[in-house]
């Protein structure tokens, strides 16, 4: 991600404001999507993703709506459900309805196919649908659940996922660990962001500060350098907060898992650029990408 005019630097932190009104948009009727990176008919090469961060769309699906039956590979998955409920099947057996409240987690691996919808047939439900590069291609996939409280987040970060499943997380094969938290009034939350990571805040619902910097609903900030973080100043505040991997983009798999393209024509590319301009071969990789996708429709 490009420095640019929305980054303040704070001594060996660098943080970058990503505005909600900025992200990519989509309208299907039954779907409305914000994108905060490259994602189905958005695409912007400098909003790739972040670390090994590739996708939050913030998603509203109408009563009875959904994803049909589709497939993934190489991709971990989470939706962060925060009004209505989310159902969903796939091809491991697996089928559970999440509320608000709760979050689902998919590996994909080697290989799933799935459907995710909205069981009322009446009542709107919204959610953060994630993405994350894993660490390990073609593991064995897999599905978990699990449900936060308010007391859970409250006032404090929530550990949810991460690489060992510590704390009573969800276990991932990115090298992420992933909090949830709220804050309202005087509540405020302190963490220090490790060297060689790179952090990210996702507001999902009210505002708040992080370091000073006034965040509100559907803003993102990308967190460079290592040092100290303080959440505060909270409005009915509900945020994700990512510790990711410091990590340079790689050929970007789940840009092809998401555009439906075959592997072998991903890797196909990857080897010409590979061979023409070895220096330059992943941006080129991902932007040769962005030329071959379907553009029917996401995910």
């Amino acid at each position: 991600m490009n420095i640019d005019q929305h980054t303040t630097q704070q001594g060996d932190i660098s943080l970058n404001i990503r505005h909600a009104k900025d992200r990519g948009q989509a309208d299907f009727g039954w779907l409305k999507s914000a994108h905060s990176f490259s994602f189905g008919n958005y695409h912007d090469p400098q909003r790739m993703g972040f670390g090994n961060l590739r996708v939050i769309n913030d998603d509203i699906v109408e009563g009875g709506k959904g994803f049909g039956q589709h497939p993934h590979q190489n991709a971990e998955i989470f939706s962060y459900v925060l009004g209505g409920a989310l159902e969903h099947k796939d091809s491991l057996g697996n089928g559970s309805v999440v509320s608000a409240g709760g979050v689902q987690y998919m590996s994909a691996g080697s290989g799933v196919t799935h459907s995710e919808f909205n069981p009322s047939s009446t009542d709107e439900m919204r959610f953060l649908q994630v993405w994350l590069l894993p660490a390990t291609q073609n593991t064995k996939p897999a599905y978990d659940t699990i449900d936060l409280t308010n007391d859970d987040k409250s006032g404090k970060l929530k550990l949810f996922l991460s690489p060992d499943g510590r704390d009573g997380s969800m276990t991932t094969q990115a090298d992420a660990s992933v909090y949830a938290a709220t804050l309202d009034g005087d509540q405020a939350i302190s963490t220090d962001l490790r060297a060689g990571h790179k952090g990210w805040v996702q507001v999902a619902d009210g505002s708040l500060n992080v370091n000073g910097i006034p965040l509100s609903k559907g803003d993102g900030l990308a967190i460079d350098g290592s040092g100290s973080l303080t959440f505060d100043q909270g409005k009915a505040a509900e945020i994700l907060f990512f510790d990711l991997a410091q990590q340079a983009q790689l050929i970007d798999l789940v840009a092809c898992s998401c555009y439906q393209i075959d592997f072998d024509a991903c890797f196909g590319i990857a080897r010409k650029w590979a061979r023409e301009d070895p220096r330059h071969a992943m941006p080129k990789v991902n932007a040769s990408l962005a030329r071959h996708i379907s553009r029917s429709a996401p995910r």
